[in-house]
């Protein structure tokens, strides 16, 4: 069910005495003017006329309610289960840092405003390593960053010491050519394309700075800046390829070289790009399209590539050859679309913001204040208890703390509120997810974080009623709504539709409420064909009935006059609406490109509609009368007090 609110959003203003008492439940000034000020946002809202008609409106609502309270309607799971699904979406603002959020989509548009190119050095630690480990990958950085700052090369300390494989030469895929080591070189990149972490490691330096350590879920990295270019965005470009033939020797590499150097030359001769393309680039795929690429972006190509590209401005210019480690490329630049404006890009980055891990910092606020809030605290020791009881079991899904075990002492509390052992076990049971290298501590940890973070968001959550009012007043509108849509769709609508006997005697009762006004009974006559509108007209004009006129041209075969005979309203049908309503044959008329024209039968006196043409009316009309009955009912069987001085005092 999509359920529509009764009321919108609107101020909200505290004052927690009694306006109305129904059958010994008090209503508070509170609840009543939220509501109340939300659907009367006119300037003379306040007045005491209207304040007393939306008092008694609200009377007749809380009065369902209570019906539907007493009928136990609000014990039933299935609004259980509806309510706190509302209740979930409703709570989610609470959990979001909209200031945060903000502020990383400007820094995030902040920085695709350039490309840069950087370098790394790796040592692997994960993101819930013990502390001894991370202390081993923390010295490890330390002592790779110690070289590079006595004057060693960058690209030399990331062959001897990085974990991450692509810095020296290895062996391709299925035993292929070897594949030479980059170095660290990570080549160019903007914003979302590298872990934040990092992202902010590197655009915080300077081109040929060194970063002390920055942690990342990979490890500790050692990031070196060595280039920075204004935005590329989206880069189209065709390319002459001369490519490097596996296991080249110094001999093969300079003929390459004097070649692509030739060609260059005989593009600057005049020749045309396009055409030596076609005859000499050995990049099959592109040539028969004169050497045009896919579009890219700076991540997406070697970076000697981009380089060259960064260098070009206008389309159609041309590098001198570039080598890179697939052999010579001479660049056509097509076009590039460079930075957009922020208007045009936000509602992108914002999707891509949301789907980053850097919006888990948003959390990670909401979770640090929590946790300050009420007191957060861990203890380190009772943890050794849950890491001394894991085994291997844990990596077929099946493993479970002994039934034995004592698991009552915490290992976290919040507010008044301890989390024991054997809660966290459970927890874990619960989530057996491990990686088959990961290491049982880091697993435990990870687990734990998870776990703190659940408990302070619930804890937290369960506090939203208490902390702001304005969450307590919407949900039990939310709450109020399910209850009184349950009851009045059982009472009055669905039941309403299926009562025909109540439906038939309601339309006995009230025919004069269902009158058609004065009608028009007419003939509307289209002719499909001209040549035939001489004789159809002369047919009307000679009194004769629609099915003669029809029979007499039409016959067995044609289909060139069509007739549509009713009892026309005002303002049904805009050619019904041109003609004189007087008894005869109108002059010709267009309708949608066609010819018609009418025969006016007569006049039709108010008379009262069928129970099938009124039904939709008779219906309705049925609704408000059960529900006025209802109304009835319900004032008659429970107690309604106003606190007369209180209302007064809203007024003045």
């Amino acid at each position: 069910m999509t359920l529509a609110l009764l009321f919108s959003m609107g101020s909200y203003a505290q004052d927690n005495r009694s306006l109305l008492t129904i059958d010994g439940e008090d209503v508070s000034v509170d609840e009543f003017m939220y509501v109340y000020k939300k659907n009367n946002n006119q300037e003379n809202a306040m007045s005491k006329k209207s304040i007393e008609e939306y008092l008694d409106l609200y009377i007749n609502f809380k009065l369902k309610v209570k019906e539907a309270e007493n009928q136990g309607l609000d014990t039933v799971q299935a609004f259980k289960d509806e309510l706190a699904g509302y209740r979930k979406q409703l709570a989610e603002p609470y959990f979001v840092n909209d200031e945060i959020m903000e502020e990383m989509l400007k820094e995030a548009y902040e920085r695709k405003k350039f490309d840069i190119r950087a370098s790394h050095i790796l040592f692997r630690v994960g993101p819930n390593a013990m502390p001894e480990d991370t202390l081993v990958a923390w010295n490890k950085a330390m002592d790779a960053q110690k070289r590079i700052m006595a004057g060693e090369d960058f690209a030399k300390v990331a062959r001897d010491v990085s974990e991450d494989p692509s810095a020296r030469d290895r062996e391709g895929q299925r035993g292929g050519r070897m594949m030479p080591g980059n170095g660290g070189d990570l080549g160019y990149f903007s914003v979302f394309d590298m872990v934040y972490p990092f992202e902010t490691g590197a655009y915080n330096l300077q081109v040929g700075e060194v970063s002390n350590p920055v942690r990342s879920d990979f490890g500790y990295h050692i990031i070196k800046l060595t280039d920075k270019i204004p935005a590329q965005g989206s880069i189209e470009a065709a390319h002459l390829f001369l490519q490097m033939p596996e296991n080249a020797t110094a001999a093969d590499s300079t003929a390459i070289k004097e070649e692509a150097w030739n060609l260059y030359g005989r593009i600057q001769q005049g020749e045309q790009f396009e055409d030596l393309v076609k005859e000499f680039s050995d990049d099959k795929g592109s040539a028969s399209r004169g050497g045009i690429l896919p579009k890219f972006n700076v991540n997406r190509m070697v970076p000697e590539f981009i380089q060259a590209i960064g260098q070009m401005s206008d389309s159609g210019d041309i590098s001198e050859p570039v080598l890179t480690s697939y052999g010579w490329h001479i660049i056509k630049l097509i076009s590039k679309s460079g930075l957009q404006p922020f208007d045009e890009v936000k509602d992108e980055m914002e999707k891509r913001l949301e789907k980053d891990r850097r919006a888990q910092k948003s959390q990670e606020v909401i979770i640090r204040d929590i946790k300050k809030e009420y007191g957060y605290k861990e203890y380190p020791k009772n943890m050794e208890k849950i890491y001394d009881l894991m085994d291997s079991t844990i990596f077929k899904g099946e493993w479970s703390a002994p039934a034995d075990a004592d698991l009552s002492k915490p290992v976290m509390s919040l507010g008044d509120t301890k989390y024991s052992q054997q809660m966290f076990a459970e927890y874990i049971m619960s989530k057996q997810n491990i990686g088959q290298q990961e290491n049982y501590k880091e697993f435990v940890n990870k687990k734990f974080k998870e776990f703190s973070e659940e408990k302070c968001k619930a804890y937290e959550d369960s506090k939203l009623e208490e902390k702001y009012p304005e969450f307590k007043a919407i949900v039990k509108e939310y709450r109020d709504g399910i209850l009184l849509f349950e009851l009045t769709n059982d009472k009055i609508w669905s039941y309403a539709g299926k009562d025909t006997v109540g439906l038939q005697n309601y339309y006995n009762e009230h025919q004069k409420d269902f009158m058609w006004d004065t009608r028009l009974d007419a003939s509307l006559v289209t002719v499909l064909d001209t040549n035939y509108l001489p004789q159809a007209k002369s047919l009307a004009e000679a009194g004769k009935t629609d099915d003669e006129i029809l029979a007499t041209i039409n016959g067995d075969s044609l289909d060139v006059v069509r007739i549509e005979r009713k009892k026309y309203q005002k303002e049904e049908n805009k050619i019904i609406d041109q003609v004189k309503w007087k008894k005869g044959v109108s002059e010709n008329m267009k309708d949608k490109g066609r010819t018609v024209f009418v025969i006016v039968h007569g006049k039709v006196s108010p008379e009262a509609k069928t129970f099938d043409e009124a039904r939709g009316l008779i219906t309705a009309g049925y609704q408000e009368y059960l529900e006025k009955k209802w109304i009835e009912e319900l004032r008659n069987k429970y107690t309604i007090e106003v606190h007369e001085d209180i209302l007064q005092s809203i007024v003045e």
